[in-house]
């Protein structure tokens, strides 16, 4: 069973607001870290979509999912980690898919067991120090940023909040505003 600290209220916020933005699909990502504070970055194949782009963790969510569920399954068949704690928001960006529908990515922090990782999906993965994290899409970047400022506090991230989300694309990105 996974665990989450993320506000069931944020997350129906989360969803309604996307669909008030008439988003056609929504993608979960996961930060994940091993003990340095290294995070997990899968690579994409060169023939996919976006090919040779590091990402987070991350996919679809399934009609009738939770966003939280949605994380679990992904992260599972991804990279064969399992999911056992959905932490903190971290925000989201808006993007084209490879079909030209209107997606936007939730990105949540996330606890795993083990670190031996399987992909399915993509050709390398990488545990990323602070240096190697820019070789990530500007989106993603602005996420990583956001995650590593609270980080370095230790400060919780909105997980009992459901204040009006801001909005981001990955020209734009607008990570989760500090809380305050």
């Amino acid at each position: 069973m996974t665990f989450s600290t993320v506000n069931p209220g944020l997350l129906d916020d989360l969803a309604r607001t996307a669909a008030q933005d008439s988003i056609e699909k929504t993608v979960v990502g996961a930060v994940i870290t091993d003990p340095d504070d290294r995070v997990l970055l899968l690579h994409r194949p060169a023939d996919d979509y976006l090919g040779g782009l590091w990402e987070l963790p991350s996919g679809g969510v399934e009609p009738g999912e939770s966003l939280t569920e949605a994380l679990r399954r992904e992260v599972t068949e991804e990279t064969g980690l399992i999911v056992t704690a959905v932490e903190d928001y971290l925000g989201h960006f808006d993007y084209r898919s490879g079909s030209g529908r209107r997606t936007r990515q939730f990105n949540f922090t996330a606890a795993v067991t083990g670190q031996t990782v399987r992909l399915t999906e993509h050709d390398a993965h990488l545990w990323a120090g602070d240096g190697r994290q820019s070789q990530v899409s500007s989106a993603v970047q602005a996420i990583l940023d956001t995650w590593r400022r609270h980080t370095a506090g230790r400060t919780p991230l909105r997980r009992g909040h459901s204040e009006k989300i801001p909005h981001g694309d990955v020209e734009n990105p607008r990570p989760a505003p500090s809380p305050g």
